[in-house]
């Protein structure tokens, strides 16, 4: 008797180990589909409302959205998709390690804003050959983007202060500093045209090559980013002592793992990704150089990425692409007279779609799995008193 209870027991406490409670809730193709599923019912929904709004205009749906998703066959169009969609990938890899350590960096903007000031200035002051002088400039970017990153980690670990206050705070001081700094010191004087105030130019070695057409090399840069990201977070022990700290720091504590440390590292690695989110308007696109409003609203669209692509690289693979093709194809509606302000409406009803659909969905899951856990303790209860 003693024998068959200490044998169940063993069977109870082997299916209490985090393999078996997630077999109990399900592989991982049937998680994916779930997720793929909320965030496709997040863009049919928003599709379905905007619908709505149109014919409320006395606009034809049908035929916006024929004009609308029939631009996908234009090359011109691809070319720019890609090029849009580059920067929101990048920004949208920021914003994802944070959600993995349960953080949220809503100041890429800033981020974004140090680095390509300080990319422009130090890539302008030297000299190198082309793909060396490529690469100097993204690790300018990523150090200046730590850096200013590095401020809110010292506050969120040192002072306790919410990561949202201060990354929003020092959006605000980015903008007014950068602002000064440029104005005051970083212009370049040997400008006659009088028109396009900007600082120097960076030489032709820094410019990013073109891909195809008028497609950047930056789609290649951000897809790089996102595999990083993949492996870091998903094919490393520091990715998974991250996903652990996110998902229980106290628990995470107990194994030796020190969440503050893990918090300050996340936030670095954030704004060391987000710094190199305007690269591709900087170093890829006329006059290569800085000026005020150059790359502005990436970072915001970023985090709608991350959100719609659950903070995975293959999510925000495919999510960058659907908001990089509405940004460029939302032109063609203005030949049907529709305004062309009705994608930006889509993009914020999808953004809230899918927040409130994976609220719902994460709630469904978590009960499913306690119901099939309570299911399979019950079953090895019963056969322990057998």
């Amino acid at each position: 008797m003693n024998s068959t209870l200490n044998d169940a027991g063993e069977r109870l406490t082997e299916a209490l180990q985090p393999a078996k409670l997630k077999s109990v809730g399900g592989g991982r193709i049937q998680r994916m589909l779930i997720t793929s599923a909320s965030s496709v019912a997040a863009v049919a929904i928003a599709l379905g409302i905007c619908a709505v709004i149109l014919l409320i205009t006395d606009k034809n749906p049908w035929e916006a959205y024929k004009k609308l998703f029939g631009a996908v066959t234009e090359k011109k169009v691809q070319q720019d998709t890609l090029n849009r969609a580059a920067p929101i990938m990048v920004s949208a890899a920021a914003v994802a390690i944070g959600f993995k350590m349960n953080l949220f960096n809503i100041g890429l903007e800033g981020q974004m804003r140090v680095a390509l000031l300080a990319t422009a200035v130090i890539g302008a002051s030297v000299s190198l050959p082309a793909p060396l002088h490529v690469v100097f400039c993204l690790l300018v970017a990523m150090v200046f983007g730590a850096a200013y990153a590095g401020i809110a980690a010292y506050l969120k670990v040192k002072r306790g202060v919410n990561e949202v206050i201060a990354t929003i705070m020092l959006n605000y001081i980015a903008l007014s500093l950068v602002g000064w700094a440029f104005d005051d010191f970083f212009r370049d004087e040997s400008n006659t045209q009088g028109v396009l105030v900007k600082s120097k130019e960076l030489p032709t070695s820094a410019w990013l090559p073109r891909l195809w057409g008028s497609a950047s090399s930056a789609f290649v840069l951000s897809v790089i980013v996102l595999f990083a990201f993949w492996v870091l977070v998903w094919k490393t022990k520091f990715g998974f002592r991250l996903r652990a700290s996110g998902g229980n720091p106290g628990a995470a504590r107990v194994t030796g793992v020190n969440p503050s440390r893990m918090i300050a590292i996340s936030l670095l690695i954030s704004g060391a990704i987000a710094g190199l989110t305007g690269m591709k308007a900087l170093m890829g696109e006329t006059p290569h150089a800085y000026q005020n409003g150059l790359g502005d609203g990436q970072g915001f669209n970023g985090i709608s990425v991350a959100l719609l692509g659950r903070s995975h690289p293959v999510g925000i693979f495919f999510s960058g692409l659907l908001f990089g093709f509405l940004s460029v194809a939302s032109g063609k509606l203005q030949l049907e007279d529709i305004p062309r302000e009705i994608v930006v409406i889509m993009q914020g009803i999808i953004v809230l779609a899918v927040v409130i659909i994976n609220g719902a969905v994460k709630r469904w899951d978590e009960r499913r799995i306690q119901r099939k856990a309570a299911a399979e303790l019950e079953r090895l209860e019963v056969a322990a008193t057998a």
